[in-house]
This record gives structure tokens, sequence and C-alpha cells, in this order.
């Protein structure tokens, strides 16, 4: 093969911000209290095909500060992006769409979630990096156990 036979066309169209909140409920009492929160992040992505090699991949960040049980504040970011992904096998593009399009949308959600909460007036918020390919193989798996779990699981008829 050509080289020109082996390249795999990706492009990036677009990168957006799809929906953005920041919910602080328990303004202005929260503001005088000791400031030392828990902080949680839930992490999804999903995608759906526009046409026959355009995706759009969207990642979504929920950040949710309490204080005991107290919702200091939450910040929830849909941080999407339209792609083209040549042809690759099924196991490639859902790699491509499941891991390796989040990681170019992660530093603009990340960055749109610290912006949010220092405009919220909490300290700076700094999110580690994630690992979406583990993520993806940590799914995958978790796929697998569950239909080998479903295929010993015999039906009865009643």
């Amino acid at each position: 093969m050509s080289e020109k036979e082996q390249e795999i066309e990706f492009n990036i169209q677009r990168v957006y911000v799809k929906d953005i909140s920041f919910e602080c409920p328990n303004s202005p009492n929260i503001f005088v209290k000791k400031y030392d929160p828990f902080v949680e992040m839930g992490i999804d992505t999903r995608n759906k095909q526009i046409d026959d090699n355009t995706f759009e991949v969207i990642l979504t960040l929920t950040v949710t500060a309490k204080e005991a049980e107290e919702i200091v504040f939450l910040c929830e970011i849909q941080q999407a992006g339209i792609f083209i992904v040549g042809d690759l096998t099924n196991e490639q593009k859902a790699h491509c769409l499941n891991a390796f399009c989040p990681n170019i949308l992660y530093p603009y959600a990340r960055e749109a979630v610290s912006s949010l909460v220092s405009r919220g007036t909490f300290p700076q918020l700094n999110i580690a990096p994630v690992n979406f390919d583990a993520l993806y193989q940590t799914s995958l798996e978790n796929q697998r156990n569950k239909s080998e779990k479903e295929d010993n699981v015999i039906k009865l008829d009643s």
C-alpha cells in the first residue's frame, strides 16, 4: 500500500459549547461559612452520526461541590465537537469517537468549568487530566462482563 492509501481522514470541523450552567443554590449564606468542600466530578460522552463520516461528539462534565450536605456549587457543561472520521473498522471508529475525540474536547470543558467557578467567586478549581483511553477500555470490559453474565442466565418458560 502506498502512503496515500494508509492515511486515515480525521478533521475537526468545530468545537463548541452545547450547554453550560452554574448554580450556587445556597448563596449568599454559603459565602460566610468555612470553605472546605468535597468536590466530585462526573463524566459522560456520547456521539451521534450526522452523515456518512461526520459525527457530533458531546462530552458532559458535571462538577458538584458540597459542604457537609449543602451544595456549594454545581457546574455542568456539554462541550461538543463535529468531527469527520474516515473509513475505519467499527472497533476503530468506536475508539475514536469514545476516547480520541473526548481527549480533544476535555481541555475546553475543563477551562470553561474553571472559569465558571472563578466567576462564582470561589477559589480556582484545577481539574485533573482524564485518561479517556482507560475509561473506554474499562467500559468495554464492563460490557463484556455484563453480556457474559446474561449468557449464563438460564430462562425457564412457565
